[in-house]
């Protein structure tokens, strides 16, 4: 019995729902991913289409595209209708919905989050419904975006972190011989001018559901926006919509800066291009070459595609003086290239949780290290690949000024002894340890109920990068991705 058959045999759409097998319909969608893939690499493109067309027709791929959106993050936010599928009924119903004949998307519902420089960046909340149906045709149009991705892209992608972005930052930086020139480009709203003309001609996805994508609009103050450029941030799909705009440019690179001779002596531009969504960095043999060669090729692909480099972000830097990069700085010392969290991420973070200790002054101690704990944990966790130990210790020592700030301002008549003895305390080998104690004061139990996270403990290892050309759909790569998962 397959599972459209087993379906049939329940009571009600809610047991339906929970029946559903999704092992079985997670295999079923990764072999026609599978298939998407061998084809894209054959060249067959009407191959791809007809199993394109089967994964978003077939009940696994509607079923995991609901699955998808009503298990995520966002599952409770609606859209311009206000509907939400919280229940197993709503969501087994919803399965059904998801048809291409007839399908027309509602206008998207246009909200604002604070930026790191203070500016607004607008988002895009498309339905519940119109959410699943880009879930539905990113299950089909991810494989052929994996295949013919460029090697070194590393933004929202699978298997893919901006760990591996730094790293193979390290990789063409590190050496004595290598580039000592860096190219920061930044595109100007990158999300909000691709060229819709160049999206319908070169994404190899439905053109019709694509187009209606597009041209759906926002609302505003309920007031209806048309989009006549760009795709929205805060769709499932546009992501990988951006992705598949710029992929193209590493291997343009490539093949027009080749090592050469030059009356008979070799000549290596040294140009390598690491990207992270919108940001990237390509490194170069000169100043001169980056400036000259490289920048105006990188704008004519930009202008194609009708986007433009940001003049304030774009900027060319020796590696002596170093350039922040996904938060993290890059910069030779003596030759050695060390990378550090940038100042600017540090400062953030710090910023952040003053400010959390400052707002939560008559909060008790449990809950103000249940507050920090998951901030604290997630910074440092980030940069825990790199030279960090500097940092953490720096961090950990304002964490201490801002704590103790806190609990004097709790207990002004309290003398310092008390203090200490009250929120720090002893526990194994360390001292010092912001933390609640389980058991009364006359126990004096030396275990601790709730502790803050200390930085400097967690460790430093070095990340091993995923492979350039590694493909998550691609069979042949299956065995690497599980040793990877078990090495972490």
């Amino acid at each position: 019995m397959n599972v459209e058959q087993s379906m049939c045999a329940a009571s009600g759409p809610a047991s339906q729902w929970e029946q559903i097998d999704w092992s079985q319909c997670e295999q079923k969608v990764s072999r026609l991913q599978a298939r998407i893939v061998k084809a894209t690499q054959e060249g067959r493109h009407g191959k791809v289409k007809a199993l394109q067309w089967l994964l978003t027709h077939s009940f696994s791929g509607r079923a995991l595209a609901v699955k998808r959106v009503t298990h995520n993050q966002g599952k409770n936010t609606p859209g311009v209708d206000g509907a939400i599928w919280s229940t197993p009924a709503t969501r087994y119903k919803a399965i059904d919905t998801l048809r291409r004949r007839g399908y027309q998307p509602q206008p998207l519902r246009r909200v604002y989050i604070p930026k790191a420089n203070g500016k607004l960046r607008p988002l895009g909340i498309p339905t519940m419904k119109d959410r699943s149906m880009q879930a539905l045709y990113l299950l089909a149009l991810l494989p052929v975006a994996e295949t013919t991705a460029d090697p070194n892209s590393y933004g929202f992608r699978p298997a893919r972190s901006t760990a591996d972005a730094i790293e193979q930052c390290f990789c063409a930086l590190a050496r004595k011989d290598s580039a000592q020139w860096v190219l920061e480009g930044d595109i100007r709203g990158c999300f909000d001018n691709i060229s819709h003309t160049w999206m319908l001609d070169h994404i190899p996805t439905d053109k019709e559901v694509l187009r209606k994508w597009l041209t759906a609009g926002f609302m505003e103050n309920r007031t209806l926006f048309p989009t006549e450029a760009g795709t929205p941030q805060g769709g499932i799909i546009s992501p990988t919509l951006a992705n598949l705009t710029l992929d193209g440019l590493e291997r343009l690179l490539k093949e027009t800066f080749r090592r050469k001779e030059i009356r008979g002596q070799a000549y290596n531009p040294k140009v390598n291009f690491v990207r992270y969504a919108d940001d990237f960095i390509i490194t170069g043999c000169s100043k001169e070459l980056l400036e000259n060669e490289v920048k105006p090729l990188v704008e004519r692909f930009m202008l194609e595609r009708g986007l433009q480099l940001s003049p304030e972000k774009t900027c060319i830097t020796h590696i002596e003086q170093g350039f922040d990069f996904l938060g993290q700085n890059l910069r030779k010392y003596g030759g050695k290239l060390l990378i550090t969290p940038s100042k600017k991420n540090m400062h953030a973070f710090l910023e952040k949780v003053r400010g959390q200790i400052r707002s939560n002054r008559a909060t008790k101690q449990e809950y103000l290290i249940r507050l920090l704990n998951p901030v604290i944990r997630g910074w440092a966790y980030y940069h825990r690949h790199i030279e960090a130990g500097l940092a953490y210790r720096k961090v950990g020592m304002v964490l201490w000024h801002s704590l103790w700030r806190w609990a004097k301002r709790r207990h002004p008549n309290k003398s310092p002894t008390w203090i200490v003895d009250r929120y720090w305390h002893r526990l194994g080998r360390r001292s010092w340890c912001f933390a609640m104690l389980s058991g009364s004061n006359a126990q004096r139990s030396r275990s601790a109920e709730v502790r803050l996270v200390n930085p400097t403990e967690i460790p430093i290892r070095r990340y091993v990068k995923v492979k350039s050309d590694a493909n998550p759909f691609d069979l042949h790569w299956r065995g690497y991705f599980e040793s990877r998962k078990r090495f972490r």
